[in-house]
């Protein structure tokens, strides 16, 4: 069983990790909503957002870096198959 220090430094990193965490999945589905209504255009600009999101997530500890290297290499996947269509 934990002590109640380990707690109370985990609810400190929650507080601190989630808004990062939230702000970054929120540009990753809009982003993957955007590519599925075919709305390239603002797509590409929604990556952008997202890419600094996941990068900013990663940089703080939030994510693990090869999680946010994996999230953007498959957005920019989509939305290279998207353009190809």
């Amino acid at each position: 069983m934990p002590s109640a220090k380990t707690g109370r430094v985990a609810e400190r990193r929650r507080e601190r990790n989630a808004p990062l965490r939230s702000k970054a999945k929120t540009f990753v589905t809009t982003t993957r909503r955007l590519i599925a209504d075919d709305d390239l255009d603002a797509a590409e600009k929604a990556i952008q957002n997202a890419v600094v999101a996941l990068d900013k997530a990663a940089e703080k500890g939030a994510i693990h870096k090869k999680n946010a290297a994996r999230r953007k290499s498959r957005l920019m996947k989509g939305l290279n198959a998207a353009k190809s269509r």
